[in-house]
């Protein structure tokens, strides 16, 4: 394939732009534009970030949302969105706004209208909500943190080297913010997820994943049952929340590859 289309890795908290360095060579190798813009306030580096926590802190759902569309504005051409976590809701959020040409959603953060809230989501996200200060502050996971959040499917020895390679502190707020969604109506976790002309949507999850557990996923896919557009989902089953930067990561890169491919007609056209 040689598309050239453009594609933005969306990453998600506690793990910064360049654990998307090895999915950016792949796509490239298969004709795509790849490129993984950090969120606002991220400094360029893994050492820079964990040296600069404060210029990460206090950045929200809308923040996000806006940086990224002022990257997409620059581009020329609507691009292919894979997100992350919470950069699959940032993800989910472009495309309903008709600002992409797809996007794969990987383990992603639950949006407005998903109701299931398992006990071990709520221990992976603890370390922000133990303290309500954390809304407008940076959190760092421990190494311990992030093998039960993260590394849970993997061995510790490579859980611990995943968490020195690319964890970084990430702002408390789209927590706190997703987390009172379903009690607000003017949420910024909320996405349009009726929109008949977007383009195609592929939800990934992995069955292991205790940060965002598959009940989290298949209701997400439920939210768009009102909605015409291609949305379909992909279970990883012995995978957890590290399954795009683990040592499988390849396997999940090829199958959203293909999932493109298979799309790519109605990835060509454009998206209102």
């Amino acid at each position: 394939m040689t598309t050239h289309t453009p594609v933005l890795f969306i990453h998600g908290l506690w793990l910064h732009a360049t654990s998307w360095n090895s999915w950016i060579d792949v796509f490239e190798q298969a004709g795509y534009a790849a490129s993984a813009p950090g969120w606002p306030g991220d400094p360029d580096t893994v050492a820079e970030a964990r040296a600069n926590a404060e210029s990460i802190a206090d950045h929200g759902i809308d923040d996000v949302v806006a940086h990224f569309a002022k990257i997409i504005e620059g581009l020329d051409a609507k691009p292919i969105l894979v997100g992350h976590s919470f950069g699959g809701m940032i993800a989910q959020k472009l495309l309903g706004q008709g600002l992409a040409a797809a996007a794969v959603a990987i383990d992603a953060a639950q949006i407005k209208g998903v109701l299931p809230l398992p006990l071990s989501a709520l221990r992976a996200t603890l370390p922000v909500f133990k303290n309500p200060s954390n809304r407008h502050r940076s959190v760092s996971l421990t190494p311990e943190q992030f093998r039960y959040a993260f590394g849970n499917a993997i061995s510790p020895e490579e859980s611990d080297e995943l968490f020195e390679r690319w964890a970084i502190p990430a702002p408390g707020k789209p927590l706190f913010e997703a987390a009172a969604a379903n009690f607000d109506p003017h949420s910024p976790a909320a996405v349009n997820t009726a929109n008949e002309l977007r383009g195609p949507l592929l939800l990934m999850m992995g069955g292991r994943d205790h940060t965002v557990p598959e009940s989290v996923t298949r209701a997400t896919l439920k939210q768009y049952r009102h909605s015409s557009a291609v949305t379909e989902i992909m279970d990883f089953p012995d995978r957890a929340h590290s399954l795009t930067i683990d040592h499988g990561w390849r396997e999940v890169a090829d199958a959203a590859l293909t999932w493109l491919g298979t799309h790519a007609e109605a990835i060509a056209r454009p998206a209102s």
